[in-house]
C-alpha cells in the first residue's frame, strides 16, 4: 500500500496542518498526525481561532480566570491564542530538534487589523515572540506594502517569520527582497542567521475561485476552458521565481554564512470548487524545499486517494506562462484579481479577529 502523504515528504515537501484549537492538542490528536500523517508543523489564522472558540468548552477554564483578573478583551485574545500555539509548539518540538530548525514550526498571526500599520505590526511581532518563547514559533506577517518593512525588521530582530497573503509574483519578489535585507542586518548586528527561519505563504485556491467567476461571466467556450489553470500556473512561476530569486550571488553571501532559505508555502489548498479534485493543490504542487499547508480535510483526501507522481512543478514553467497569457487574451484583468484578492483577504482576516473579539467579550461578560 501507498503512503502518499509519505511520498510526499520524500520528494521534499513539508506537511503542515493548517488548524489549530485546544481540543486537538489535549486529545493527543496532533501527536497522531504527526505520527501517523507525516505532520510537521502547524499553521493558524484568526478564523481558526474563531472557529475553535465556537465549539465545546475547552477554553472555559482560561476563560473565567481572565474575566477574574479583569484583563482587556484583546489581552484576553493573546492569551488564549498564544497558551495553544506555545502547546503545539511543545509538541512539535522532537520535530524542530530534528529537523535543526527547519520544521517542527507553529505560526501565530499578528493582529490582522495593522496589516496597514508598519510600526505596530512590528511592535505586536515583538510581542508575541515574547508571549509565546518558544524557538519554534513564526510570526505570521501579511506581505501588504506596510508589512514589507515589518518583515525586513523582524527578521533582523531574529523573529522567524511565516509571510502570508501573497498573492502575485510582483509581490512575491518583494518578499523575499525584504526576507534577504533583514537576515543581511541581522548578520550586521550579530545575530546567527543560521537559527532564523522563514516560510512564504503563496496563496492557492481563491485565485481560481475569483478567476473561474470571471471566466463564467465571459461566458465563451475559450473562458471555459481555462477554468481551473490560473492557480496553479501563478504558484509555479511564482517557484520560478524563488530557484532565481536563490541562485543570486547576494544570496550565496548570506548563504554561506548560514543563512536558510525562504521555502514556497502553498497556502489555502483546499479546493473551493467541488467540480475539481480535492488534492489539485496538493499534488499539482510538488517541487522540492516547499511546504504545503491543509486544512485537515484535504489532509485526509491526499491520505487516501493523492497520486504523487514526482516533481510536478519546475517543468511547467513555459505551460504556466501561456496560461495567464491566454486569460489576458481572454479578457481576465489577473492584476486587479489578484489586487482584489489580497484586500479581500485582509478583510476576511479582520473580519474573523473582529467575531473572535466579540466572542471572547461575551464569555468574559458571562462570568
Amino acid at each position: 500500500m501507498t503512503n502518499p502523504l509519505s511520498e510526499l515528504s520524500g520528494e521534499g515537501v513539508a506537511v503542515w496542518l493548517d488548524d489549530i484549537s485546544r481540543d486537538r492538542l489535549r486529545t493527543g490528536n496532533l501527536r497522531s498526525l504527526i505520527a501517523e500523517r507525516s505532520v510537521v508543523g502547524v499553521t493558524s489564522n484568526p478564523t481558526i481561532f474563531e472557529k475553535a472558540l465556537n465549539e465545546g468548552d475547552a477554553y472555559d477554564a482560561q476563560l473565567r480566570d481572565l474575566a477574574l483578573r479583569g484583563v482587556s478583551v484583546d489581552e484576553a485574545v493573546r492569551a488564549l491564542t498564544g497558551a495553544d500555539i506555545r502547546e503545539a509548539a511543545d509538541v512539535l518540538r522532537p520535530v524542530f530538534d530534528s529537523t535543526g530548525g527547519r520544521d517542527g514550526r507553529v505560526s501565530l498571526e499578528v493582529d490582522p487589523r495593522l496589516a496597514r500599520d508598519t510600526e505596530r505590526t512590528v511592535a505586536e511581532a515583538r510581542a508575541l515572540w515574547w508571549l509565546v518563547d518558544r524557538p519554534n514559533l513564526m510570526i505570521k506577517i501579511p506581505a501588504t506594502v506596510e508589512g514589507l518593512p515589518a518583515i525586513t525588521r523582524a527578521l533582523a530582530e531574529g523573529i522567524s517569520v511565516n509571510v502570508t497573503l501573497i498573492f502575485s509574483l510582483e509581490r512575491y519578489r518583494a518578499v523575499m527582497q525584504a526576507f534577504q535585507e533583514g537576515l543581511a542586518k541581522a548578520r550586521e548586528a550579530g545575530l546567527d542567521v543560521s537559527k532564523i527561519h522563514s516560510v512564504a505563504s503563496f496563496f492557492v485556491s481563491r485565485v481560481d475561485a475569483e478567476v473561474d467567476k470571471r471566466l463564467d461571466a465571459l461566458g465563451t467556450p475559450e473562458a471555459k476552458e481555462l477554468r481551473g489553470r490560473a492557480a496553479v500556473a501563478n504558484a509555479r512561476l511564482a517557484y520560478q521565481a524563488y530557484e532565481e530569486f536563490f541562485g543570486s550571488e547576494s544570496w550565496r553571501v548570506l548563504e554561506a554564512a548560514g543563512a536558510h532559505r525562504q521555502r514556497p508555502l502553498w497556502a489555502s489548498t483546499g479546493v473551493k470548487d467541488p467540480a475539481y479534485d480535492d488534492t489539485r493543490y496538493v499534488t499539482g504542487l510538488v517541487a522540492p524545499d516547499t511546504v504545503n499547508t491543509m486544512p485537515e480535510a484535504t489532509l485526509e483526501a491526499v491520505a487516501d486517494h493523492g497520486r504523487i507522481t514526482g516533481d510536478t512543478v519546475r517543468g511547467g514553467y513555459a505551460a504556466a506562462r501561456a496560461d495567464l497569457d491566454a486569460l489576458a487574451g481572454a479578457g481576465v484583468d489577473f492584476d486587479d484579481v489578484l489586487r482584489l484578492l489580497e484586500e479581500d483577504g485582509v478583510a476576511k482576516f479582520e473580519k474573523s479577529w473582529e467575531q473572535l473579539l466579540d466572542k471572547v467579550r461575551s464569555a468574559l461578560g458571562a462570568v
